[in-house]
């Protein structure tokens, strides 16, 4: 079975008690559960519960004798939080979660393929923008095997 791919830009907002109304077009693949935790770059990643599963299993294969993986596995899934959406389709993002984005009302989401990004949107815009002249430019394989 093939898993839906979240692709798009979105600019949902939070309400006052946290909460995210997600994209109309990621709702049924996340309705089910999600777990939400800390992203790269101070965003925060959304996954459906069954790509989160995938992943923790990937981490458990990492050697844990190496103290990065170690931080990372602690940081990752130590501010993870399980979540299952409303029948709007929100969901609450916790304080700590909110906080470590710095979250307030304007958010930008992105699909990133298997999982989706929660971003402050003026963060978002700065990270773009920093980044897009040099994904243009990009004359070398980033990605082995991929154009």
């Amino acid at each position: 079975m093939v898993s839906a791919v979240f692709l798009g830009t979105h600019t949902p907002r939070l309400d006052d008690k946290g909460r995210l109304f997600l994209p109309a077009k990621f709702r049924e693949r996340l309705s089910t559960g999600l777990v939400v935790t800390r992203g790269q770059e101070r965003c925060l990643y959304v996954f459906p519960m069954d790509e989160f599963v995938k992943v923790t299993q990937q981490m458990q294969e990492a050697p844990t004798t190496n103290r990065a993986v170690r931080d990372y596995i602690r940081v990752f899934l130590s501010g993870a939080s399980d979540e299952i959406p409303d029948k709007q389709g929100r969901v609450t993002i916790p304080a700590h979660l909110r906080q470590y984005a710095g979250l307030n009302r304007e958010c930008t989401v992105i699909g990133t393929g298997s999982r989706v990004e929660v971003w402050d949107t003026e963060a978002w815009n700065d990270y773009l923008a920093s980044t897009e002249q040099a994904y243009s430019e990009q004359s070398e394989e980033v990605i082995p095997g991929l154009m």
